[in-house]
């Protein structure tokens, strides 16, 4: 995938999302090639993306990770609305300033956004479709696992130890850093010192998220059956969020989708095996995606 030791051209975007509210990312690549969008999960930022985008650059893709709405340096919406038609539209505004058809890589929430708002277009809006440990049937343990780890703090942490101590509790299966000085990017830290997520409190609190979208998964079957792109599923083989099961439903929810299956890697694919995860999206695009 090139000479990982060249790092690609980077810069920093703002595009605008309904309502005005302003979305930040970092761009990786020449912005004449075709581009890729990169969608994180819920309560994550645009920086669980970093190593993928890097890669991606160096294979000739213009990569941009975008903060959604309500996380990261993005805008908070000031309706407090987080449902998954406001992400969509949020995408639909981003993809209607570039000048081709961008691939669209979402995780979790990333995911669900892109699916709905590729399945449901009149026409494609995309030049293909990526999504990560997401599909129209999630397990119940999972998310009920997610949530409960989003809100188990709301007032915050102590100090980036006690961050990387509850990081570890949720994914025993990934190494602890011994550098802490990157999960500062997905926390802020308020007036009393103390560090809380780097998301609006009551984006938790809101209609169409993870939290609600496994309770009318119709939803997504439609969108699922409307994909007329080329669509790659990737699914941590460790997620207790996606089974096996809910991934084989979807190949016949979307019988041209691919589908690749990563060992090690639990929800967070790419922050798990970030390579094997890299390596299986670009040989999708090589193989499927006009340059």
């Amino acid at each position: 995938m090139g000479d990982e030791k060249i790092d690609p051209r980077h810069e920093t975007l703002e595009f605008e999302g309904v309502g005005g509210v302003v979305l930040r990312a970092d761009a990786w690549g020449v912005a004449q090639d075709r581009p890729v969008i990169l969608l994180h999960g819920g309560g994550q930022t645009r920086h669980s993306w970093a190593g993928a985008s890097k890669a991606l650059a160096r294979e000739g893709w213009y990569a941009i990770a975008l903060d959604m709405r309500g996380h990261g340096e993005s805008d908070w919406s000031p309706d407090g609305e987080y449902g998954l038609e406001r992400f969509s539209a949020d995408l639909r505004a981003v993809i209607a300033t570039l000048d081709s058809k961008p691939v669209v890589v979402g995780a979790s929430l990333g995911g669900m956004t892109a699916l709905i708002t590729e399945g449901n277009a009149s026409s494609p809006l995309m030049a293909g479709l990526v999504l990560v440990d997401i599909a129209a049937r999630l397990e119940p343990k999972g998310v009920t696992r997610i949530v409960n780890f989003m809100t188990a703090r709301p007032d915050g942490f102590e100090s980036l130890e006690e961050v990387a101590d509850a990081i570890s509790a949720y994914n025993p299966h990934r190494p602890r850093p011994k550098d802490l000085s990157g999960l500062a990017k997905n926390l802020r830290q308020t007036e009393d010192g103390r560090w809380h997520w780097h998301w609006d409190p009551k984006f938790m609190r809101a209609g169409d998220t993870e939290t609600r979208s496994p309770r009318d998964p119709k939803l997504l079957e439609k969108a699922a059956a409307g994909l007329r792109v080329p669509t790659l599923l990737v699914r941590g083989k460790q997620s207790d969020l996606l089974s096996e099961e809910g991934a084989q439903e979807f190949l016949k929810q979307a019988p041209n989708a691919k589908y690749v299956d990563v060992s090690g890697a639990g929800h967070m694919v790419a922050g798990d095996k970030n390579d094997v995860f890299s390596k299986a999206v670009i040989d999708f695009l090589r193989s499927e995606i006009p340059r």
